[in-house]
Parts: structure tokens; sequence; C-alpha cells
């Protein structure tokens, strides 16, 4: 298990059309700390969504490093790193499902090169979707579901194989309330076991939600600043 994931003065910079060059993070240093959910805040363009792909290990920073138990993760080489991120749970912005495959079907890809037997891959399927409440939509395909249950999908896929360190961008941004209150109770469950829990969010109704987030943080100007 992943004790803490360590941001170590974590810079990037993003060059323009002219060859200019814009720093999008600046510095960025904070530690997340396994059984504990942080919520990242900020306005649009503030850098969140690339943060998360330089924690998850999918993008490497300008200057500083990823840390995960002291081994310097954002240094590794492309194989070293995709094995790692076996220990990952990634939920993006937009879904990603794969329309032509069922709702089950697509949240069992990440776990179908790991169990050999048909009935523990349906049953750990069942179960994920069960925490957000649709193990229903089980059968169906992905293009005939709303937004919102494609992005419960995607959430679904991402805990499936109950990852070390998970991480969301955007998770609640197409869901009504009900679907928010599912969400929020799903991730305090995740956490429990000691998982490090990332999430960026603009929705003020998840970062309302009692007693979800353990630390809060805002990205400003490429900063990160702990809230209090």
């Amino acid at each position: 298990m992943v004790a803490a994931l360590v941001c170590e003065d974590i810079g990037l910079l993003r060059r323009g059309w002219d060859g200019s060059q814009r720093a999008v993070l600046k510095g960025v240093s904070a530690a997340f700390h396994a059984g504990q959910l942080t919520i990242i805040s900020g306005l649009t363009g503030a850098g969140k969504s690339t943060l998360l792909h330089i924690l998850a290990g999918l993008l490497r920073p300008s200057q500083g490093q990823i840390l995960a138990d002291d081994a310097p993760v954002s240094r590794w080489n492309t194989a070293h790193r995709d094995r790692w991120r076996q220990k990952l749970g990634i939920v993006f912005q937009h879904p990603r499902l794969l329309n032509e495959l069922t709702v089950l079907e697509n949240v069992l890809l990440p776990i179908i090169p790991r169990m050999k037997s048909i009935a523990g891959l349906r049953q750990c399927g069942y179960e994920a979707l069960a925490r957000l409440g649709i193990s229903h939509l089980a059968g169906q395909i992905g293009f005939t579901l709303s937004g919102g249950e494609q992005q419960r999908v995607a959430i679904a896929r991402a805990i499936v194989s109950r990852p070390e360190i998970l991480i969301a961008d955007e998770p609640t941004a197409h869901q009504d309330q009900d679907g928010v209150a599912a969400i929020a109770g799903c991730l305090a469950e995740v956490k429990r076991p000691g998982t490090i829990t990332i999430i960026a969010a603009h929705d003020p109704r998840l970062r309302r939600q009692a007693g979800l987030a353990d630390r809060q943080f805002e990205l400003v100007d490429g900063c990160l600043k702990e809230l209090p």
C-alpha cells in the first residue's frame, strides 16, 4: 500500500504557438496521505487537470518530481511508470467508455488481465457498479447512457481494481443532487481502507459534503494553497 504521494517543487511550462513559454504550475509542493481524501479547486484553466496528470504519471513535469513512498516515479522510464500505474484508478473529465461494449464490460476492462475467474470478474464489476447505485445498468450499451450515467460508469471502472491511489477529475460535473450524493458516498468508502484519493472539483456540492474531504486546496496562478 502506498502511504504517501508527494509533489516536490513541481513546475510545468507550456510553449505557445509563437515560441513563448507560460508557467502552468509553479513550485507546487504537497503530500497526499493514505486514507485521506483531498479536493483541489480552482478556476477553469488554473491547471488542475494538468496537476492530476502529473500525479498519475501521464505527464512529466518541467521541474521537480513526484514521489511515491520516496520512489521518484516521475523520473522513471515509460515502461516502469506504466507498471506503477496499475496501482492507480483514474477518472478523466470525459468518461472515455467503449460504446460497443456493455456497462459491465467497460467496468471490467482494467481487471481482465489480472483475474482468471469469470465469476470473480463479474462479482467485482457488479460490486463497483452497486457502489455508485447503477448495477441495473450493467447490460446496457455505453452510447445509450446519459452523460451522468456514463460518468458514474467511469468511476466504477476506476475503483473496480481497488486502487491504492484514486485520482478523479471533476467526477460530479454532470450529476444531479442524487448523483452527487451517490458519488460522495462511494468516495468516502473507497478512502477508508487506506486509499490516497485526490479530486479536482469545481462543484461546490461535492466540496460541501460533510466529512468527505480531509483536506482542501486551491490552485491559483499556478500555485497550490491549502485552505483552512
